[in-house]
């Protein structure tokens, strides 16, 4: 499929790694989720770099939990699908994500959206499957707080940030 697929504009690269790529394309759509929320609330890019690299951290986590190779996370089925998927105006995922950050409701969203958000449905799974295998995921958790409506959009920060203070690790 590669090689009748690629061209001179479009280069395919394989993996083995199911349960990396299939994490690293769902964990994605809520970090995405999470930058939208900081421009709805009109944070700046550091805050969305802050969560972009700490939900590499947390995708990491659990996939190598789920027995995914770290490797994968840090090419294009991880880091990459993260980036474009977090940085693109055109990102469905970013644009509900922004939605919520103006205060809106899930139902809000979803029925001012086009197109599914599936950041929005996947999100309590992978949360539950991370509990699952006791992987913390405070991004992905807060999303799921936010989408869930038990919390407010001005309790995301307070909530992100006033975690205990640790060293930086990636796993």
């Amino acid at each position: 499929v590669a090689a009748m697929t690629a061209s001179e504009y479009f280069r395919p690269y394989r993996n083995t790694d199911i349960p990396g790529v299939e994490l690293g394309g769902v964990v994605k759509n809520i970090i995405a989720l999470a930058v939208g929320l900081t421009d709805g609330r009109g944070f700046g890019d550091n805050s969305k770099a802050s969560i972009i690299t700490r939900g590499l951290t947390e995708t990491t986590r659990l996939a190598t939990a789920l027995g995914a190779n770290p490797d994968t996370l840090a090419g294009l089925a991880g880091l990459g699908d993260l980036v474009a998927t977090c940085a693109s105006p055109l990102s469905r995922n970013r644009t509900a994500g922004k939605l919520y950050g103006q205060g809106h409701t899930t139902e809000e969203v979803i029925s001012q959206m086009r197109q599914t958000a599936e950041g929005v449905k996947s999100v309590p799974a992978v949360v539950t499957l991370a509990h699952s295998v006791n992987v913390e995921m405070p991004i992905a958790e807060a999303v799921n707080a936010i989408v869930a409506g038990t919390i407010e959009i001005h309790d995301i920060a307070s909530l992100l940030l006033g975690r205990d203070l640790k060293p930086e690790a990636r796993l």
